[in-house]
């Protein structure tokens, strides 16, 4: 990026000071020149010698710039240097003295990036040395030991002149016993800003704060009805514990008048650990939960910092929006599950920070773009996509404001780079964290010097800072604020600032998109799987009388899926996307029919049971059994080839549903039991089972029937006999009585016969007539029942019919 070797707009400092600053630094320019452009002199005699360290970049003393305050100067402070002299190579080094110097100001933002790379370079500038008692000695330092130092320096001794930024060197200069003679030995450059006066115009700076996290919670819940949560891990208490990176990002914050930018599942987290929730071990084990206090403390922290400040909150779980772009949008689904991440977005911020978050912002990985990135970011509602300068690059001789139209009637918010970028890599040494505040506020004040005219700035630093790098950014960002030009702004304010119309507002072509940035993106693979899952899920829900308690977790974690936190961290992406589908395979499976084995059918027609199972906590229905008969010919089911039934479980139970057959013949007929859903799609696995028609034969029913038929005979034979014998034995008794009653004279007088000798006459005919008309008979067998088989029984299970 061009920038102007001139600064426009600069505040004016008192004449006096000017008048003697200028004189100072005319006076030294020739002696400078020498400084900056003649080597040293070699010393007589010292031919032959070690060859000069100046012939190499690295000197061999290291110096370290642990702290310098202020930050920023003022004409009344007074700056103080502090910091560490090691020496690293073999020999000890004699007469050592750190020295402060002075280079002259830096013109623009590339000179300040260029001298970045070569703050430790031996052959760069160096400036004009302070001298006098600004000067620190030691009488030897020995090899590999670290000596610390710090000196004190009045603003006015440094001769400073107009407003900018000057390169301040630390140098260590000395003699070895191979270099006889006084030379710099080692150098740490840093950027001294120095803007006294209020200015006239000052910078909007808008400094996004990330709340962001990798996911940390499941899909799995507990069967209660508050449905524990089960965590993959335990990190997330780690963070936010006390000293916590998240710990650090909420109190570094706060009230830093800063944008906070915030995940959503982050807040769904640790609000669901101030609850009972379950922790998974790396056995598979779940342990409970015993953080709720710290979830709880945390919570209320946020809540107090983000009170009266802006907050943007990013889709549920923070979705890549480039791997969508490049590698799901051909997947059918993917997108839907970016709305439903944007959806639910405001709702979770809402109910537990208790402000409304603007949702309007898209955040690609890195501030990088492309057309389909930024129809990817706008296609869930978004209509603003914050990008970075080195993406949607300017040919401009200054920094534009931040915010300009790129079509479609979106807005892309270009944050800085330089300044995003400040706060990356190892800032645990404090000589590293120290040189990135003095960067940033250089790129700052340079970048308002630029122009008379007012712009608006956009900070996006890395997504997950470092405890170290939080608080190298709060450090950074405190200096600005109490520096005298740039005043804060939120991210809302800067989006609607008028654009700069010399401002480039072309995204780049796809072919300029960072490859280094294509291959931390989750595969396409990625995508497919989660469509897998979702398709399951679809299927799964439509059959629970609770839905919401298996929809939502499922949900969340698909959202989770698509996280922008997976990028380098393949391996376990691919373990989390399994976990999920193979938990909801699970789910799936309590729900099945029971297996059988072969089934024997004694009889012409029978009732065949089914048994459903659910070992779900909530119970199912819309779901269909279907019996179907492979050999309905043989085997009929209700007289046709299939028959379909409801079938409705409660949790925990199981159902047996009963299904009417009908044999036809003998033999084996194979038959599916399959369940099927209300729109027709089979669910789970199907059941298939044989069943063995052992019908009554024709040669047993003659057998039988012969039987029978000789038992009538047999009955009507002896009724028969029995009749005749009565019969003659009836004649018999009227030819005696004949007799007798001529014999008698009472009964030729017209006596009265005797009445109990002719009841008991007709009781005997009776009795003879009653056994001649019932013979013995075999007894009748029950409905519906053949006659058994003689073989021995199978292992099979019998029906009921």
């Amino acid at each position: 990026m061009a920038e102007a070797a001139d600064f426009q707009g600069t505040s004016a400092s008192p004449a006096r000071r000017w008048l003697r600053r200028t004189g100072a630094l005319l006076a030294g320019a020739p002696l400078l020149a020498g400084v900056l452009q003649l080597p040293a002199a070699t010393p007589a005699g010292a031919a032959g010698l070690e060859a000069p360290q100046a012939a190499s970049s690295a000197g061999s003393v290291s110096v370290a710039v642990d702290s310098l305050t202020p930050s920023v100067l003022s004409e009344s402070d007074t700056v103080t240097v502090s910091g560490t002299v090691t020496n690293n190579g073999k020999q000890t080094v004699t007469g050592a003295h750190v020295d402060l110097q002075v280079g002259p100001p830096l013109e623009t933002r590339s000179a300040i990036a260029t001298l970045v790379k070569k703050s430790d370079d031996l052959q760069g500038p160096s400036g004009q040395k302070v001298g006098g008692k600004y000067t620190e000695k030691f009488s030897a330092l020995t090899p590999g030991v670290a000596e610390p130092f710090s000196i004190s320096v009045p603003a006015d001794e440094l001769d400073l002149g107009r407003d900018g930024v000057y390169q301040l060197a630390v140098a260590l200069s000395g003699e070895t016993a191979a270099r006889p003679w006084d030379q710099v030995l080692g150098i740490q450059r840093t950027f001294l800003p120095w803007h006294p006066e209020e200015a006239d115009t000052k910078t909007k700076t808008t400094f996004l704060w990330p709340l962001v996290s990798s996911a940390h919670m499941t899909a799995e819940t507990g069967s209660n009805e508050q449905q524990t949560p089960v965590f993959r891990d335990d990190e997330l208490a780690e963070e936010i514990a006390p000293g916590g990176r998240l710990d650090q990002m909420v109190s570094l914050g706060k009230g830093l008048g800063i944008t906070w930018v915030i995940d959503p599942d982050l807040l769904a987290s640790v609000d669901a650990m101030t609850g009972s929730y379950q922790v998974r071990g790396a056995d598979g084990t779940t342990t409970p939960g015993r953080n709720q206090e710290v979830a709880k403390r945390w919570l209320a922290e946020l809540q107090q910092a983000v009170t009266g400040e802006e907050v943007v909150a990013l889709p549920f779980g923070d979705p890549d929006l480039a791997s969508l772009a490049h590698k799901g949008t051909n997947v059918a689904g993917s997108l839907s599950h970016l709305k439903e991440a944007t959806d639910v977005a405001a709702e979770t911020v809402d109910t537990i920070l208790h402000v409304q978050p603007s949702t309007d912002f898209a955040w690609p990985m890195d501030g990088a773009v492309a057309p389909s990135i930024v129809k990817v970011a706008t296609s869930a509602g978004a209509d603003k996509v914050i990008a970075r300068s080195d993406s949607l690059q300017d040919d401009l001789s200054y920094t534009p404001s931040a915010a300009r139209p790129i079509g479609g009637g979106t807005t892309a918010v270009v944050a800085d780079s330089r300044m995003s970028t400040a706060f990356q890599g190892d800032l645990t040494r404090t000589s590293a964290s120290t040189l990135a505040v003095q960067r940033f506020l250089a790129q700052s004040l340079t970048l308002n010097l630029q122009t008379g005219k007012q712009r608006s700035v956009v900070i996006a630093p890395q997504r997950m800072p470092s405890v170290s790098q939080a608080q190298t950014m709060a450090e950074a960002l405190a200096a600005l604020q109490a520096g005298n030009w740039s005043e804060s702004q939120d991210l809302t304010a800067a989006a609607k600032a008028k654009p700069d119309p010399a401002a480039n507002t072309k995204v780049p072509p796809a072919a300029a998109y960072p490859p280094s940035l294509v291959k931390q993106e989750l595969p396409r693979a990625a995508f497919e799987q989660i469509a897998k899952t979702q398709g399951k899920l679809d299927k799964f829900k439509v059959i629970l009388t609770r839905p919401s308690r298996v929809v939502t977790p499922f949900g969340r974690a698909m959202n989770r899926e698509m996280s922008t936190s997976w990028r380098d961290r393949g391996v376990a992406a691919v373990e989390y996307r399994e976990g999920i589908e193979s938990y909801l395979n699970g789910l799936i499976d309590g729900v099945k029919l029971i297996e059988k084995s072969e089934t024997k059918l004694s009889g012409r027609s029978a009732t065949i049971p089914v048994t459903v199972q659910n070992n779900l906590v909530q119970g199912v229905e819309h779901l269909r059994l279907r019996l179907t008969s492979q050999n309905p010919t043989r085997l009929k089911i209700d007289g046709d080839a299939y028959e379909e039934q409801p079938v409705t479980v409660n949790g925990g139970h199981a159902q047996s549903v009963k299904f009417t057959t009908s044999a036809n013949a003998n033999g084996r007929a194979k038959v599916v039991a399959q369940l099927y859903t209300e729109d027709g799609r089979t669910y789970g696995a199907p059941v298939t089972f044989d069943v063995r028609v052992t019908e009554v034969t024709p040669t047993v029913m003659l057998v039988i029937g012969g039987g029978v038929l000789l038992l009538v005979l047999a009955g009507f034979r002896m009724y028969t006999q029995r009749k005749r014998a009565a019969a003659r034995e009836a004649a018999e008794d009227d030819t005696a009585e004949a007799g007798a009653e001529a014999d008698d004279p009472q009964s030729q007088a017209g006596a009265p016969q005797n009445p109990e000798a002719s009841g008991a006459r007709l009781e005997k005919d009776t009795e003879a007539g009653s056994r001649a008309d019932a013979p013995e008979q075999p007894s009748d067998p029950a409905p519906d029942t053949a006659a058994e088989s003689a073989d021995p029984s199978g292992t099979g299970e019998r029906v009921d019919r």
